[in-house]
């Protein structure tokens, strides 16, 4: 399978079944993150791998209904990184969220993006903040995002290529 097929098949699973990710999956996973670029080869990012599930259930609640999917889900990755270590710490976390992203699909793994800078979770704090009481991440690093995995439910169909916004493409000038 070509990449863009791996990226027009990719979608976001929030059903997971009961069954249980394989180590060695969720070890490519990771793999994939921590070889995404970097401005300046930095990584100021780190991981924090979440599988017991009474973390995940509570993590469930870190933002106002849009992180649910959790306690379906045999695994969270938090992606959290050093500001003061580079000014494109959230471009370099998001493009991480992205290669885990893409390598759990390919893999067979359901994934689901779940924003977590300036979000707020339901308790009305903020997630980073809610996040960081649950897992004890140190105040100077902040919480880009998390992706959920587990075994899917059930997988949409790919994207169409016909169907792409080919207008938002402008060349040479707007």
């Amino acid at each position: 399978m070509s990449l863009l097929e791996a990226m027009q098949k990719r979608r976001s699973i929030r059903k997971y079944t009961d069954e249980k990710i394989d180590d060695a999956v969720i070890e490519n996973i990771l793999r994939a993150g921590m070889l995404s670029e970097s401005g300046k080869g930095i990584r100021p990012w780190e991981f924090i791998v979440v599988r017991e599930r009474g973390m995940l259930d509570r993590m469930a609640k870190c933002r106002v209904g849009a992180a649910k999917m959790l306690e379906g889900a045999d695994c969270a990755i938090l992606v959290i990184a050093d500001p003061a270590a580079t000014d494109v710490w959230i471009e370099d976390c998001s493009v991480v969220m992205a290669n885990m992203h893409l390598l759990a699909d390919s893999s067979g793994i359901g994934s689901c993006w779940i924003q977590a800078r300036m979000r707020t979770a339901e308790n009305g704090e903020s997630t980073e903040d809610y996040l960081r009481s649950l897992l004890g991440f140190p105040e100077g690093m902040k919480a880009e995002a998390m992706l959920s995995l587990g075994m899917p439910a059930v997988h949409p169909a790919p994207h169409a290529l016909d169907e792409l916004p080919l207008e938002k493409v402008h060349r040479e000038k707007y």
